[in-house]
């Protein structure tokens, strides 16, 4: 058996990125304005020009035919999101396990899924959306939402990860200097999460599962009956979705 420790290995200085192939910033927007709601989770390129942000927020409210008022504050939540991602640029971020427990505990339109799995964050070259795409497949699921959901909370929990490194870092850099930095925590409930998973395996795991740990990594998929009626609900998995630059997964309520 090849045990992998997941405290013993020497930590690795490196630039602030996602830990993962694509360089990719997830995204959610929650909106209410004049009784409509408007709900979605992406990806977005933090390379990409703000002009394009622009024209992803009018574009989304054509398509589904949002007031036009809904377009300034989505805006300001992606720009706010994606600011604070880019805050993070150039800063250095220590990863001393790289292999970190993730869990996923979604509801997408009728599907409900919970699973919890390793993640090795030092293999930059992991793919979140080929992974979850190679899941959907395992347990027959046909919702083309799913997928996308899945990769967006996967890399929620991998940047919250990769963030608080850059906190911890930073605090250690201050405590040279003789001065303190603001502690941090989160209260993600994906980071959250991840974190009580990796306080059950205590400072050593192993890549190979025990049998008395299958029941850890066994996933749960449900189907659901439809909402009420009369409660309207509009998707907009019909309109046109950028592959590689953002994944979507929406609902209007």
């Amino acid at each position: 058996m090849k045990t992998v420790s997941l405290g013993a290995s020497r930590p690795s200085t490196v630039s602030f990125r996602m830990p993962t192939r694509d360089n990719l910033v997830p995204i959610r927007v929650d909106l209410e304005v004049d009784g409509q709601r408007y709900r979605d989770a992406f990806t977005w390129n933090p390379r990409d020009p703000d002009s394009e942000i622009i024209s992803f927020a009018k574009r989304t409210a054509k398509d589904l035919k949002l007031p036009a008022n809904f377009v300034p504050q989505m805006l300001q939540s992606i720009q706010g999101q994606i600011a604070e991602f880019r805050s993070y640029e150039g800063q250095e971020m220590q990863i001393k396990e790289k292999i970190v427990p993730l869990k996923i505990d979604l509801r997408v339109n009728n599907t409900v899924i919970r699973d919890q799995f390793l993640w090795d964050i030092g293999n930059l070259d992991s793919d979140p959306e080929e992974f979850a795409r190679t899941l959907c497949d395992d347990l027959n699921i046909t919702d083309p939402e799913v997928g996308p959901a899945i990769a967006v909370s996967i890399r929620e929990q991998l940047y919250e990860i990769a963030s608080q490194s850059v906190s911890v870092m930073r605090e250690k850099q201050l405590s040279k200097k003789g001065r303190r930095a603001p502690e941090f925590s989160s209260n993600s409930k994906a980071v959250n999460n991840a974190v009580d998973l990796f306080k059950y395996f205590g400072s050593k795991g192993s890549v190979i599962r025990k049998r008395k740990e299958w029941y850890l990594y066994e996933p749960v998929v449900d189907v659901v009956a439809n909402e009420e009626d009369g409660k309207e609900e509009t998707n907009n998995s019909s309109r046109p979705k950028k592959r590689a630059e953002e994944e979507k997964v929406a609902s209007l309520q």
